[in-house]
């Protein structure tokens, strides 16, 4: 590819822009019909370009559904950050907050839900470093929330974040698959209950 400009783009910004348009149908196309289902013909033909452009931007649709699913994750940790920072400074208060924060944020649009709990696990083994990844990232924000609290001496943070992780997991799960899904409203009041019962003596 040269560098020469084109419509007053360089190939810089032409191969950005493609790479742009084709994780735009992707995040449409993976949730629905599903990441099996989606051929690269059918991301070239959502996205108006040809397959050796697709190519140029990425190896296969692995690759495009792991950007589209690390692209997911970090805009859902900076929104859990955010609901965080801005709770009150007790436990519960900040977990409450997180977990309201994560289920708000998932559920918005539905795609990312569904791309984040089923679409990712329905790609393969492929995609199991990424989800670790994701997973870790996730138990981390966890951990230093109950980090240095006196209500969490008796609590394995770690396997605790991990629960919490699965409980959340599950309950998403649920509300995608569902053909009458719970309110929201009932997902979060669910997992609060969960992590309280994991304080109760």
């Amino acid at each position: 590819m040269n560098g020469r400009s084109y419509r007053g783009m360089s190939a810089e910004e032409r191969l950005t822009e493609r790479r742009e348009r084709l994780i735009s149908a992707a995040y449409t196309l993976y949730s629905d019909p599903g990441f099996p289902e989606t051929t690269i013909e059918k991301l070239c033909a959502s996205a108006r370009i040809s397959n050796r452009a697709f190519y140029e931007c990425f190896s296969g649709r692995t690759e495009l559904m792991q950007v589209v699913h690390d692209r997911c994750v970090h805009e859902t940790l900076l929104s859990v950050a955010k609901s965080v920072k801005q709770a009150p400074d007790t436990l519960l208060d900040r977990v409450e907050a997180g977990i309201t924060g994560y289920i708000d944020f998932v559920t918005e649009d539905r795609r990312r839900a569904r791309i984040m709990h089923l679409e990712v696990r329905r790609a393969g083994d492929c995609l199991i470093t990424s989800r670790q990844q994701a997973v870790k990232a996730f138990t981390n924000m966890i951990e230093t929330i109950v980090a240095d609290r006196p209500e969490a001496v008796r609590i394995n943070r770690h396997l605790l974040a991990l629960g919490m992780i699965g409980a959340l997991q599950e309950l998403l799960i649920e509300w995608v698959l569902a053909d009458d899904p719970p309110e929201t409203d009932r997902l979060i009041s669910t997992a609060v209950h969960i992590f309280h019962r994991s304080f109760a003596t």
